[in-house]
């Protein structure tokens, strides 16, 4: 492994090790990506130890544990013991930010989507009488996604956004007829809610 890069540099993370695997220097790990099958085409991936800086380590071999649903194997270059792998135990695997794959228009990833503050919008019905009602018609914050639900694996469904207001938890779905504008980069997104959504999930009184 090299020495460290810049603090400041943005991650993305894929994986997390877990123990050694086998006595050849392969470790198994946890796989915290959408697109697994594309490690196995990288010549290098970065490995962070909690509080530590990534270091680059030179991949030797990746590919899918076939008995374990979510677990991949990676074999780094240099490793070839037990021993040498148990040290890896706990790093993170992770790939620079601009490396992630790209993906096709109306796809977001979900750490994109934490974080974002959600604005109403206005009902499209709303007529604007004044100049002195364009501040009340104005979009108002609703409030910041905490979380995004996705349906079981083979379950037809809308993903949805939990957004924690200042009444409570509310459950957007991630429909774009809902959510009308997602800008991941002003960290925004915009919703035009159904008529009694917002009271759905409100507390009972």
């Amino acid at each position: 492994m090299n020495d460290p890069l810049e603090a400041n540099r943005r991650w993305v993370l894929v994986a997390r090790i877990l123990r050694s695997r086998g006595n050849k220097g392969e470790v198994i790990a946890e796989l915290l990506t959408d697109f697994p099958a594309r490690l196995a085409t990288l010549k290098q991936v970065y490995l962070r130890k909690p509080q530590n800086a990534p270091q680059c380590a030179e991949l030797q071999r990746f590919w899918l544990d076939q008995n374990h649903p979510g677990m991949g194997v990676f074999h780094m270059a240099g490793f070839t013991n037990i021993s040498q792998a148990e040290t890896l135990r706990g790093y993170d695997v992770l790939l620079p930010f601009e490396d992630r794959v790209e993906l096709p228009r109306g796809q977001y990833f979900v750490t994109d989507l934490i974080g974002c503050t959600v604005f109403e919008l206005p009902k499209e019905n709303a007529k604007l009488s004044s100049p002195a009602c364009a501040i009340e018609q104005a979009p108002g914050v609703l409030g910041t996604v905490q979380d995004v639900f996705f349906t079981g694996e083979g379950v037809a469904g809308t993903p949805l956004l939990q957004v924690e207001t200042t009444r409570g938890e509310l459950l957007v779905p991630l429909a774009e007829d809902i959510c009308t504008r997602i800008d991941v980069a002003g960290r925004r997104i915009e919703v035009r809610l159904p008529e009694g959504l917002s009271e759905v999930n409100a507390p009972e009184t």
